[in-house]
């Protein structure tokens, strides 16, 4: 499938809006999920001295820009949708940067790890590679990326006002390694459920 500008244009704007629209209760419905895996995963990988630089990319309204910042690590947020970015840094105090994930603006070499819960797949397939050496270029030499996504059979498209391709394993990895990572592991979420019912995709990557 292949996304003219217009149709990318398309994509953003209706996703971002819905985020926009719903974010308070996008804030209320997420507060007290559990992550403490996904961040320990990426935590553990990250071989320099603490404290940590972090960019929580789809940071949303700052829960786990929280979390880090109680954890003695230096965090900076980044959403594309205004509402989170407000939330974000109202809640966590942390910096926090509105950009479209379309249209990033990252400084080179700056992060020791991204943390990307639950965010790369509403970014296009076609888009993927580009992102995916945007964030490999802000990472530090051997710095650490963290994503998890709601995994599916490689189709991507809208459900609901929201855009998303849903990647299996096997798929993310010829996507990462061609974007220069190397794997650390990977796993299914929630733990402790049969296959069928781990609809989340979680793997830890270093910059090579």
């Amino acid at each position: 499938m292949s996304l003219k500008p217009e149709d990318l244009q398309q994509i953003s704007a209706t996703t971002l809006a819905d985020y926009n629209e719903t974010a308070e209760r996008f804030r209320e419905g997420t507060r007290d999920h559990d992550v403490s895996q996904n961040i320990e995963a990426l935590l553990r990988h990250i071989q320099v001295p603490a404290p940590f630089a972090i960019l929580d990319f789809g940071c949303g309204p700052g829960r786990d820009l929280q979390t880090f910042t109680r954890l003695g690590h230096v965090a900076v947020g980044l959403d594309g949708a205004e509402r989170f970015a407000e939330m974000a840094r109202a809640d966590s105090g942390c910096e926090v940067w509105q950009q479209n994930f379309l249209a990033l603006d990252l400084p080179a070499q700056r992060f020791d790890g991204v943390f990307a819960n639950a965010v790369l797949f509403h970014i296009p397939r076609q888009e993927l590679p580009r992102v995916l050496g945007q964030l490999h270029a802000t990472l530090k030499p051997g710095g650490v990326l963290f994503s998890s996504n709601p995994r599916g059979d490689n189709r991507e498209g809208w459900k609901g006002a929201r855009y998303g391709a849903w990647h299996d394993l096997e798929n993310w990895r010829v996507l990462l390694t061609a974007a220069g990572f190397v794997e650390l592991e990977h796993y299914y979420r929630p733990a402790g459920l049969p296959r069928e019912q781990q609809p989340w995709l979680a793997s830890v990557w270093r910059r090579a």
